[in-house]
């Protein structure tokens, strides 16, 4: 297993095997190729199945154990069955991102092929704000994520965008997760370099505070010292990246391009791998060349930070239902950023 220069080995893979999407979110920092109607044949630019697993191959002699599969919209492609079943024959650990339009009529066959869990984005559970955040139909999403806990690809993450659309959401979704078992919430800060709206953001300490104040109880991960909040059955984390050097620190993941090329780092694109039509040998040298050369985002490749954004938009001030106590405060730890 490779360690870079700051001592971050890496264990995970993402591959987004397509840009094509059929929604158009308003917060997207990629818009797709689309529209996509239907799952269609992947484009001659995207990573074949073939291409897909001779990757994964490699990787997993680097120690890398699981791979997640993105976009783009990962559905639009016919093909994804079998880019699973040709995965899971070099690393078992499988999952899926997708914004679950199309997930209703695929899931069984995915579970089949071996995928092991998805991630559904979910932004709000009212049909009119959801198309207009996300630029499609709610109903067929809500399809696709009971059929994703029926045929068992569970935990089913209910991935939500936090800005200042989805804010006044944060309840319902909690009481909606809750709700139903084999769910969870994942709370995604908005990444406002991405897609120059900054004035969307808010404060992320200020949505930190109002889950602690709800929240029964709260847990800390390992990694990246994670709070979990739990609601009574409902579980929840926030994934708080935006100048969060701890958060690069902890970070063990490179990425492939829809066309194949390795990156180290979701925010770049000055680092990117070709990897198409090198030998065995070459491809082992990009992947040693891309793992020893990351940088943390945050701390490193951008090193100033910057406070809260200016006119945070308040926080609901009432809970989710059935909530019993407020939660203790969770220990906070130290998130050095020393080079090793």
């Amino acid at each position: 297993m490779l360690t870079d220069a700051y001592g971050r080995w890496v264990t995970d893979l993402r591959i987004s095997v397509t840009k094509r999407c059929n929604f158009g979110c308003v917060y997207c920092h990629d818009e797709g190729l689309g529209p996509v109607a239907r799952p269609r044949s992947p484009h001659d630019e995207e990573v074949s199945p073939a291409e897909i697993e001779r990757l994964v191959a490699v990787a997993r002699e680097f120690g890398i154990r699981s791979v997640k599969f993105t976009g783009g919209e990962p559905l639009v492609r016919s093909d994804l069955e079998e880019v699973v079943e040709r995965t899971v024959r070099q690393i078992p650990d499988v999952s899926l991102t997708t914004n679950g339009s199309m997930l209703a009529s695929r899931a069984e066959r995915l579970r089949a092929a071996g995928l092991k869990r998805v991630n559904v984005s979910i932004d709000s559970l009212d049909p009119e704000e959801f198309r207009a955040i996300r630029g499609g139909s709610l109903s067929p999403v809500l399809r696709g994520v009971r059929e994703a806990v029926r045929v068992g690809l569970t935990p089913v993450k209910i991935n939500l965008v936090v800005f200042r659309r989805t804010v006044d959401h944060l309840s319902r979704m909690i009481e909606f997760v809750g709700s139903t078992d084999g769910l969870r919430l994942q709370l995604i800060q908005f990444m406002p370099e991405l897609v120059a709206h900054e004035e969307w953001a808010v404060d992320i300490a200020a949505v930190r505070r109002w889950l602690e104040e709800h929240a029964s109880r709260v847990l800390v991960r390992e990694m990246h010292h994670r709070r979990v909040y739990f609601f009574d059955r409902a579980e929840v984390e926030l994934v708080d990246p935006v100048y969060n050097s701890e958060f690069c620190a902890n970070c063990h993941r490179i990425r492939v391009t829809h066309k194949g090329e390795l990156k180290g780092c979701l925010n770049r694109q000055d680092d990117l791998v070709a990897t198409r039509g090198l030998t065995d040998a070459a491809l082992r040298d990009a992947f040693r060349r891309v793992i020893t050369t990351r940088l943390p985002y945050y701390g490193a490749y951008v090193r100033h930070a910057r406070g809260a954004p200016s006119g945070a938009v308040e926080l609901p001030m009432a809970g989710p239902r059935g909530v019993r106590r407020p939660a203790p405060e969770a220990p906070r730890t130290p998130g050095p950023f020393d080079r090793r």
